[in-house]
């Protein structure tokens, strides 16, 4: 019986967008000739956890194993934030990071409140009591409870990035269902599209599954309808699966989601443009109208009042505090407008 050949034997890479799974030359004649093309990003990865990582998982692993608490909702936001960590790994850094802090912050806490108040500014003790617990207590908690929401956030963040992406997606996807290409191939050709951000992501995900692992398209679908953080997305995906399984067309759905997704997309500019405008009215009246009126009336009561020198100080407060952290609150919000709303 002849030697069965390993078809996976040689990894070549081809001008770093495909890779390529091919038999050696010695084994052709005894094995049909076995060749995967795949886009670089659904190309299998070895995922190893970073210095910081490691070391948090080898000195409270076994800890946080033991105690076999499940967290669901964790292990939902690390799969749609595509945080390749399992929940006791993040767990560990989590915990390791808050330890960390907490040690550094009881170490400033006692300098801070019993040393620079109490030996070098004689302050009472309770004052030092109450300074010290607050730097001890608040930088671990502050740490703990931003790193435990870090995997939501990034999860929205990714949403957010899908979402703004869409309607050009669903563009390229009716185009080339117009032209009778399969599902499988159009989720294919998406991945090698890097201006669609999340939506490549995704699209990888689906790629890998169907090239890599052998599902087939629908079910590699679903499981990216339950993977995606985007609701919006997750629609569409449960939507071609519907129409496939119930026999319609997916060439008419598409089409009719690249026309809702564009109107959708049209009426959320019409809104955020109304609501820079409302934002430019009202910087107009805080920032500029009030403190003008503001400053006029409180320099005429320094000259007319007896009380010159009180009337001054919040005059001071006015022009050196109020009018410069109104500008730059309104300049964040705007610039974190546009920056949410940028493609």
């Amino acid at each position: 019986m002849p030697e069965e050949a390993d078809l996976f034997r040689k990894l070549d890479s081809r001008k770093k967008l495909y890779i390529k799974t091919q038999t050696p030359e010695e084994a052709k004649e005894k094995a049909i000739p076995h060749v995967i093309r795949l886009p670089a990003g659904a190309a299998p990865e070895y995922i190893a956890l970073k210095p910081f990582e490691q070391f948090a998982w080898r000195v409270l692993g076994k800890s946080i194993t033991a105690k076999g608490k499940q967290d669901p909702v964790l292990e939902e936001n690390l799969t749609k934030a595509h945080m390749r960590l399992r929940p006791e790994e993040f767990m560990a850094v989590v915990m390791m990071a808050t330890l960390l802090t907490a040690i550094g912050s009881i170490v400033a806490g006692v300098i801070v409140g019993f040393v620079l108040l109490g030996v070098l500014l004689k302050a009472n003790v309770a004052l030092q009591i109450i300074v010290a617990v607050l730097i001890a207590a608040f930088p671990p908690v502050m740490v703990y409870v931003i790193q435990k929401g870090k995997p939501a956030s990034v999860a929205k963040k990714i949403a957010r990035d899908i979402d703004k992406r869409l309607p050009s997606a669903m563009s390229f996807i009716s185009a080339m269902a117009s032209a009778d290409v399969n599902v499988d191939v159009i989720f294919k050709e998406l991945a090698r599209q890097p201006i669609y951000g999340g939506i490549k992501q995704e699209a990888e995900w689906i790629t890998r599954d169907t090239e890599l692992l052998g599902i087939d398209i629908l079910t590699a679908i679903k499981k990216a309808a339950q993977r995606t953080p985007s609701k919006k997305f997750q629609d569409f995906l449960q939507g071609v699966i519907t129409t496939s399984t119930s026999g319609g067309q997916l060439k008419p759905y598409f089409l009719i989601k690249a026309e809702e997704y564009e109107k959708d997309a049209k009426l959320e500019m019409k809104s955020r443009m109304e609501t820079l405008g409302l934002l430019a009215e009202s910087f107009v009246t805080v920032v500029v109208a009030f403190p003008l009126f503001l400053v006029v009336i409180l320099a005429i009561m320094a000259i007319v009042g007896g009380n010159a020198s009180g009337t001054m100080m919040i005059l001071y407060l006015v022009v050196l505090l109020m009018i410069p952290l109104a500008q730059f609150g309104f300049i964040f919000l705007i610039w974190n407008s546009e920056k949410e709303s940028a493609v």
